[in-house]
Formats: C-alpha cells, structure tokens, sequence
C-alpha cells in the first residue's frame, strides 16, 4: 500500500463420445491452463452471457439484420426476397469485419502486491484477472490483442490469449506505467493499474499517447484500504518503493485529511484522462470484478473501440 502518495492441440468433439469422458477431456485440458488464465476464462464467460456482441454495422460479408427501407438508402442494398413477403421494403444489413487491435499493460510494481484482507486478492491479482478476462472477450469478438512491451507482438484465437498469459507471468517489472513504444497511430491501449504516483508522471506518459492519435482506458485498481484508510491507534506507514516512512501516533487524527487527498487525486486523474481523450474505471478488490469487465468491454465496443 503507498501511504505517502497517492500513486487451449485444437479441441474436437468425436461424435457418440460419452459425456463422462467428454466432462474428463474437458478438465485435462483446463489443468494445461495457468490457474489465472482458468479464472479469467470463467469472468469472461459469465460477462459474455449479458453482452451481444461488438458486431456493428459496416463492410463486410456477414449477414447481420434486416431493417426498413430508409430515405438515402441504395436501392443496392433492397432484399427484394425479403420485401415481398410484406408490403414493407427491407434492406440487408452486413456485419463491420474490420478487427482491430487492443494494446494491453498492467502495472507490476511492488505497491500492487497489496491487499489489506486475506478476502481479497492483491491488487496484481484483480489487475491480470480483468486484463486476461477482457483479452478473452475482445479474441471471441474477432480482435487481436497484444501486450505491450511483448515483442511477440499482437494476435488472435485462443493461441494468443495463453501467450498473453504466458507473458504476464514472465513480464514483471517495477514500472508504474508503461513505457513508450511505437504503436500504429489511432491504437487502443487499456492501462490496469493503482495510478497512487504523482499525477504530473501519468500527465506526461498521456501526453505522449495523445500525440500519436492514441487514446485509451485507465483501469484503477484499489484496496478498500486505500481510500477508507481504516486503521487506528499509533502505526508506522512505509512505502514499498523508497518513499520512505512515516509514523502516526493516532491514525484516525488524519483520516479526513487523507479522504481530501484521495478524492484530490481521483478528480486529477478523471481530468487528465478527459483532457487526453481517454477513460478512467475504478475498481475495487473486494467488489465483483464482472461489472468493471463489462463496462470496459462495452466501451471498446463503442464508436470502433474509442
């Protein structure tokens, strides 16, 4: 916790295979898997079951919908089929194909191994859970994704979502931020992280991510701890990354002070995501991490993942 600043070879089912030893096949394959990659399959699935689709209207060849006839609409475009079942005219619409590719980054700082409860998992652990869940959700979409700073680079299908994995596992780093690299101009990127650093650093790393045409999500992940500060009595505060140590003899004397310095920070961090076009989500680690998911996914979907 900072105190002194706020910083799957490929599956086939053989036909009249037994469900018993289908059930069987099934959980072999689900212990390859890393554990984090198990549970984050399961959040995406449940998300999944409320989400219909990032399919939107556009190019392609996917049929999609019918609609009515509208003033400007190409004649081109009639189903004349479809049209004469009624005495309405319909057109055909097709499905937008075009996949495009999210950058993924969380935050792998001594300050995210923090959680203040045994209930509740280290802020690292929420934080790689939602960023695999929500690589799982964009690959069903059709998207490729990449984490920043692999030089496997981005992918699609199932093989890439257990490189995305893998490579959480091996890519550990006392980065609060990630650092620049060059990406394709108008990229997405989503950031998972606590953000408790000064706002200036995370000012100027959107800065540069603006300038390129990139925009993005910040995901601030947080201990209830964190912002309730629900500790009392004399106790000494030290921060895991140099800061230093500070020593209160009555805890509770300075709870309000530090409610006003949090609040301060997430307003700063609100406007600095504004001003650079991007989004801020908070979570909580004691909270269900499927709403902060579905959020996240949603807005991706929007406006071509904006």
């Amino acid at each position: 916790m900072r105190t002194d600043r706020l910083k799957k070879p490929p599956d086939k089912r053989l036909d009249g295979e037994p469900p018993r030893q289908m059930i069987h096949r099934a959980e072999e394959l689900a212990a390859t898997l890393p554990p984090l990659l198990v549970a984050a399959e399961r959040v995406a699935a449940t998300v999944s079951q409320g989400v219909h689709g990032r399919r939107r209207v556009g190019q392609g060849e996917t049929f999609w919908q019918f609609r009515r006839y509208q003033a400007g609409d190409s004649a081109q475009r009639i189903d004349w089929r479809q049209s004469g079942k009624s005495q309405r005219v319909y057109v055909r619409e097709t499905e937008w194909e075009a996949a495009q590719t999210v950058w993924l980054w969380r935050d792998a700082s001594p300050s995210m191994i923090y959680h203040s409860a045994n209930a509740w998992p280290q802020k690292i652990e929420r934080a790689e859970l939602l960023l695999l869940a929500l690589g799982s959700l964009l690959i069903r979409g059709g998207e490729h994704v990449g984490l920043l700073g692999d030089e496997a680079g981005p992918g699609s299908g199932r093989k890439a979502l257990r490189r995305l994995a893998a490579s959480l596992e091996r890519r550990r780093s006392s980065d609060s931020l990630p650092v620049l690299e060059p990406l394709p101009r108008f990229a997405r990127v989503v950031i998972f992280g606590d953000f408790l650093l000064p706002l200036e650093d995370i000012q100027t790393r959107l800065a540069d991510f603006a300038a390129r045409g990139i925009r993005g999500h910040l995901v601030q992940v947080v201990d209830p701890a964190e912002e309730n500060l629900p500790f009392s009595g004399r106790i000494l505060f030290e921060g895991v990354e140099g800061e230093g140590k500070i020593l209160f003899g009555r805890t509770e004397s300075v709870r309000d002070d530090y409610y006003a310095a949090i609040a301060a920070h997430r307003r700063g961090l609100q406007e600095l995501a504004r001003t650079a076009g991007w989004t801020l989500l908070t979570h909580h680690t004691d909270q269900s991490p499927q709403p902060p998911l579905m959020a996240l996914f949603m807005a991706l979907s929007e406006a071509g993942g904006r």
